[in-house]
């Protein structure tokens, strides 16, 4: 039913019950309520349902280890469905609690895509890769100026553990043959009185 009068409590619900215990989560996942929030997140929907769809996934993606093993198959399709796109492009909305709600989304990926690598299967984070082909990463990056503080620490979490290290591992070896600027080369002094710019 389109109706945000029957969607918004249906999906609280849903959102409740994946916030129980590992059972239910799962049978949440098992009936088939991903295809029902993808859609809900990849339509024209208010707002209203799309945080809410948002909160759901966030909440499904926080499973537990032995879920998150079982279950790389509902993520691999969650992100094939078009997953991480919209809870990237919902990080510029004015709303912070739905802010909030995608970071917290897109964190649980990143934890999944690190689990991956960890295990070797991968050489990389997948989900860092998709997060930065969706322009989340430069959104999360906006996010550093964000008025709201949890916003703030949140965002600069997610970058300092998922992304610090990318940036350091491409940066160029220190091996002392850059050339540098040094001051007093070439005969140049500094005046005795110093310099004058006025």
């Amino acid at each position: 039913n389109p109706s945000p009068s029957v969607l918004i409590p249906a999906l609280r619900t849903v959102g409740n019950i994946v916030t129980g215990d590992d059972l239910q989560t799962q049978c949440i996942i098992d009936h088939g309520a991903l295809a029902c929030l993808m859609n809900l997140l990849t339509n024209n929907y208010k707002k209203s349902i799309k945080k809410e769809a948002c909160w759901t996934i966030s909440n499904i993606t926080a499973g537990n280890k032995e879920q998150i093993q079982v279950s790389k198959a509902w993520k691999v399709y969650m992100v094939s469905q078009g997953c991480i796109k919209p809870l990237c492009d919902l990080l510029a909305c004015p709303d912070p609690r739905i802010i909030m709600v995608c970071l917290e989304g897109l964190e649980n990926f990143l934890k999944v895509g690190e689990a991956e690598k960890a295990t070797g299967a991968v050489e990389f984070n997948f989900c860092a890769q998709l997060i930065e082909d969706a322009d989340g990463l430069e959104k999360i990056e906006n996010l550093q100026t964000h008025d709201n503080s949890e916003i703030y620490e949140k965002a600069v979490k997610i970058l300092e553990t998922y992304w610090l290290e990318e940036d350091e591992e491409t940066l160029p070896p220190a091996d002392g043959t850059q050339q540098s600027f040094q001051f007093g080369e070439n005969g140049l002094q500094v005046p005795s009185g110093g310099f004058n710019f006025s």
